[in-house]
């Protein structure tokens, strides 16, 4: 038996796209004499759709496709995640589904029976849970295969929750149970770093378990905040990976069962070139389904911004990339220079836009109203005139010439708050919002390991991190060392692990603390943020959902 596995990016809503893009790859795996075809869960839809799914225009939209695909299917069976209008009188009206296509016609459609409502999922929201297993026979070359089809976490066992039972059914074994030969398995799976081997260890598990061949077909491409890596996989019956596609980018992939030993198995990248890769494809993504050109970056000679730029031109090119530095009266002399010389290495058009005459203004205008303050050493809100001047600069160069100002915070700032609303938190995509300090730093060197040559400068990735808002700052005056505050963060952040607990892992008490408190005092700040690209387990966004009007220690 020969399986095609249709690894496709689609636009979430592009109903009319994401269907003929599915259709070319029916009559393409037909020519290469593959039997069945499988997509990813809710191909024609695109995932995650949200709120589109109340639209009842774009479910029938959506059903119609199915049938366009179907129409397709002539001399071989395709499988289409869709969204299939529940006709009970009971629940939300909607299933997550599965439609069997072949003969010109959907012959049968199965129903995810788990339905996530964790971290970024909230499928209960929308979906109906289905309650029957679907087993296909699917004509070969030999005897017709009995396929099972299964959706997403529905091949996710409890492990994944520390051993908890939480959905009282496997999906996979009831599957088993009925007669199935092979498990088909239909996903739209997140990335995040570290996630890959996790996955394929519960999917290894689960497939030793029954015994069963595993096609597992996994959406790939950047739609909003979450990135989805692909990697869609074959394992035979003992859990081996016998064939994976391509990561971070749109793979087809032709497994013929008779000779697996010839079938093609991409490598997985690192952790770190997982991270490069994701962000890289959830900025192209964005731009393109957004319909945004080109983007503008504010660089300060400092490491998020050379980061973020030399994402950008890897994702766009350098021609769709604008630098803007914009020096002030703490500015220091490599600041400049460190900004001109990436620009250079990446080949982007550069401009210096001064700002010490509007930050002179600024002041002399609210200099009255300030006096009236406690007297003093100027505060943080003298400091954050000249943050928000430069995000009025990036504003309205974005707004001028239609590009997406690229915010350049990295997770470290945004978790306890340093940074500034209406400054340097101005901007449509926050790229590396979900990325700690630490580890910008090991990605600045594995752009430039990858590009063979210094993109990014030296001086950059070495000198001590500042905002420059007051003379000779750096960000140690205000936090923690990063290598210290980092591992609070994600103790606190992502393990939701209570202070005391952290205190006990070797950290000092009242650093804890004080972390704990900036985290929580800047929840405010956050509701705020640009939308930003999710590569770890718990990212600020549509995953982590805290109270801001809150007390709690």
């Amino acid at each position: 038996m020969k399986i095609a596995l249709g690894q496709i990016n689609p636009t979430v809503g592009d109903i009319d796209g994401n269907t003929e893009r599915m259709i070319q790859d029916v009559m393409r795996a037909r020519s290469l004499g593959a039997h069945l075809i499988v997509f990813p869960e809710m191909a024609v839809f695109g995932y995650p759709p949200k709120d589109l799914l109340l639209r009842e225009d774009l479910i029938r939209r959506n059903v119609a496709a199915v049938e366009r695909v179907a129409a397709s299917c002539t001399g071989i069976t395709a499988v289409v995640g869709f969204v299939e209008p529940d006709r009970t009188a009971s629940g939300k009206g909607l299933l997550n589904a599965a439609a069997l296509c072949r003969d010109g016609a959907i012959q049968s459609t199965y129903a995810k029976m788990l339905l996530p409502t964790y971290d970024v999922f909230d499928e209960t929201r929308y979906f109906n849970a289905g309650t029957d297993v679907l087993i296909v026979p699917v004509s070969t070359s030999g005897d017709p295969l009995r396929v099972g089809l299964t959706i997403c976490e529905d091949l996710w066992s409890d492990r994944q929750f520390d051993g908890r039972t939480v959905y009282g059914i496997d999906p996979v074994e009831r599957t088993a149970a009925a007669g199935a030969d092979l498990i088909v398995n239909l996903a739209a799976s997140p990335y995040r770093a570290g996630l890959q081997q996790v996955r394929e260890d519960i999917f290894a598990a689960q497939i030793r378990a029954q015994g069963l061949p595993l096609v597992n077909v996994n959406q790939v491409g950047g739609n909003d905040d979450l990135l989805f890596d692909g990697a869609s996989l074959v394992m035979d019956g003992q859990g081996r990976i016998v064939a994976r596609a391509k990561a971070f980018q749109e793979d087809f992939l032709v497994v013929d069962f008779s000779a697996l030993e010839s079938a093609r198995i991409e490598p997985y990248p690192d952790r770190v070139e997982g991270i490069h890769r994701a962000l890289v494809l959830g900025i192209r993504d964005y731009i393109r389904k957004c319909g945004f050109d080109q983007v503008v970056i504010g660089l300060s000679g400092g490491i998020d911004s050379a980061v973020t730029a030399a994402l950008g031109v890897e994702a766009l090119g350098a021609n769709r990339v604008r630098g803007v530095a914009m020096p002030a009266r703490f500015s220091s002399t490599h600041s400049v220079e460190d900004a001109q010389a990436l620009a250079d290495n990446l080949e982007i058009e550069f401009a210096v836009v001064p700002i010490e005459g509007a930050h002179r203004a600024m002041e002399e205008a609210v200099a009255q109203q300030f006096a009236q303050a406690a007297p003093g050493a100027p505060t943080t809100a003298e400091e954050n005139i000249q943050a928000r001047i430069r995000g009025n600069v990036l504003m309205s160069l974005s707004n001028k010439f239609g590009s997406l100002l690229l915010t350049t915070g990295n997770k470290s700032e945004l978790a306890v708050g340093y940074c500034t609303l209406y400054g340097d938190m101005c901007g449509g995509l926050a790229v590396l919002s979900d990325v700690p300090k630490t580890t910008v730093y090991e990605l600045a060197l594995e752009i430039n390991r990858l590009a063979g040559r210094t993109l990014i400068p030296e001086r950059t990735i070495t000198k001590p991190p500042s905002a420059e808002l007051r003379e000779n700052q750096t960000d140690q005056d205000s936090l923690p060392p990063y290598d210290i505050l980092d591992p609070i963060l994600e103790q606190y952040v992502e393990n939701e692990r209570a202070v005391g607990d952290i205190a006990k892992m070797g950290f000092d008490r009242a650093t804890v603390e004080r972390v704990a408190g900036m985290v929580d005092r800047s929840e405010y700040k956050r509701k705020q943020a640009a939308v930003g690209l999710k590569v770890t387990s718990r990212a600020f966004g549509t995953g982590r959902r805290m109270p801001i009007a809150a007390k709690h220690g």
